[in-house]
């Protein structure tokens, strides 16, 4: 017999808000890993420690390849408000395939332009899968800002 599960475990639309945030998450590491790994090949340090443990400090400089990797910070700017976002709307009850769509929208998208990104792709390849993926955070904010004006 299995353990009673947390409450919030019961949830199916907190569930997939789960899911696609540990995608999202593994998504941000693997892009910092692939900075990290193009930042020793091309030998572009962000710190003069890391230069001098590395070759010495004419390699504490910037690079354009070590640059477009850090997409993370893009990733920052968006993924962490979508955290936000996507807890405080999985309490409010919504319909679990509408979330679900919200969700997969906004992961889709990020995982594009992180693609995008990385691979140079054609404009505006990146841009629209900015704009698609912001549209279900908005959406996700102004239920939120709907049910919670009663309160404020």
């Amino acid at each position: 017999r299995a353990a009673p599960s947390p409450r919030m475990m019961e949830n199916a639309v907190f569930m997939s808000f789960t899911f696609y945030s540990t995608v999202l998450i593994l998504k941000m590491y693997v892009v910092a890993i692939i900075t990290g790994q193009v930042r020793l090949r091309k030998k572009a340090f962000a710190n003069p420690e890391d230069a001098l443990r590395n070759g010495g400090l004419q390699y504490y400089r910037e690079d354009p390849d070590v640059e477009r990797c850090r997409a993370h910070r893009n990733d920052m700017e968006n993924i962490f408000p979508f955290l936000f976002l996507g807890a405080i709307y999985s309490l409010l009850d919504p319909s679990p395939t509408v979330a679900r769509i919200h969700f997969f929208i906004f992961c889709v998208g990020r995982i594009i332009h992180t693609i995008a990104y990385l691979l140079r792709l054609k404009a505006p390849t990146r841009s629209v899968a900015y704009s698609v993926a912001q549209l279900p955070c908005f959406s996700m904010a102004l239920q939120i800002l709907l049910a919670t004006t009663p309160y404020w």
